[in-house]
């Protein structure tokens, strides 16, 4: 499978030198542009959710192009369409990208169907961020349901690869049953970590399974940092956001900081289709990632 798209150079962008803020509406339009980027590797990791590693094929993209933990990016297969997915990658590394896909629909069905050496297309990133910045010096409770666990990994890149300037890190991580478990092969690496406590959790169990059995609010129970000196990000299914949120609420952190992405609203990514509008709110341009108060604000964002 090999699909042609016309070649972009970033380098005519008038702005070239200057970094972007892509989370203004009158600046998106230096981010509607396709940029072409070749699949290179496929992981299968369980059986509904492959990762797929894209490297940009020009050189000025694979220099310029920046994103922050939590924002996304649109996929096109052209002749099949687009799909908003969020990056799953160290913000550190240079030249390419890895997106977490879910075989859901006309679109990613393809992708899952594709062979390294396709190419697509990629606009972004859009988006708002996780507060990484604002986060340094206090402890990090990071959450994650199922599926979740894509864009968390970009904030566990940044606070494993800047350990030393984050206090205690908690990984908390629940799925229905642990065949739906996501990146396996990085856990014993993660337990590694100094400081870095790391839990697991399924909801039914299977024969091998030798780990804890509950919902993943339970794991909560075993983190012990003071509540206000830490953040939360929360990842994973909205149902579980109010569940896990207001047990930390309870717990004593301020809904101000905890942060939640609302990553499965997302259709165009500009603010055009309107599918993603909450009252006044469009969750791809002033979102994807909120903190939990501006959340309980925005009637049927959950």
């Amino acid at each position: 499978m090999s699909i042609r798209l016309d070649r972009y150079d970033v380098t005519q962008e008038e702005e070239v030198a200057s970094p972007l803020d892509y989370n203004h509406r009158d600046r998106l339009k230096h981010v509607d542009q396709v940029f072409k980027a070749e699949i290179t590797n496929i992981v299968s990791l369980n059986e509904t959710e492959k990762l797929f590693s894209l490297y940009f094929v020009d050189a000025g993209v694979r220099e310029r192009f920046r994103f922050l933990p939590g924002q996304f990016v649109m996929l096109e297969v052209p002749g099949y369409g687009e799909v908003p997915i969020s990056i799953s990658e160290s913000p550190s590394r240079q030249g390419m990208i890895e997106l977490c896909i879910r075989e859901a629909g006309s679109v990613t069905g393809v992708l899952h169907r594709a062979k390294p050496g396709a190419m697509v297309g990629i606009r972004g990133p859009f988006g708002s961020h996780f507060p990484m910045e604002k986060m340094k010096g206090h402890n990090v409770l990071l959450i994650a349901g199922g599926l979740g666990l894509a864009p968390l990994r970009a904030p566990i890149y940044q606070v494993t690869s800047r350990r030393a300037e984050y206090e205690g890190v908690h990984l908390l991580y629940g799925t229905r049953e642990p065949s739906q478990m996501l990146f396996r092969y990085q856990y014993d690496k993660w337990r590694e970590i100094d400081r870095m406590k790391v839990r697991f959790i399924v909801e039914k169990p299977d024969d091998d399974w030798d780990g804890e059995v509950g919902m993943i609010t339970q794991l909560l129970d075993h983190v012990d940092t003071p509540m206000d000196r830490t953040y939360a990000i929360v990842c994973g299914p909205p149902v579980m956001f109010k569940y896990v949120c207001n047990k930390l609420s309870k717990m004593g952190m301020p809904m101000q900081r905890m942060f939640v992405s609302l990553e499965r609203r997302m259709h165009c990514g500009m603010g055009k289709c309107c599918r993603c509008a909450v009252g006044s709110t469009f969750t791809c341009i002033d979102g994807p990632v909120f903190d939990y108060w501006t959340v309980q604000n925005l009637k049927e964002a959950i």
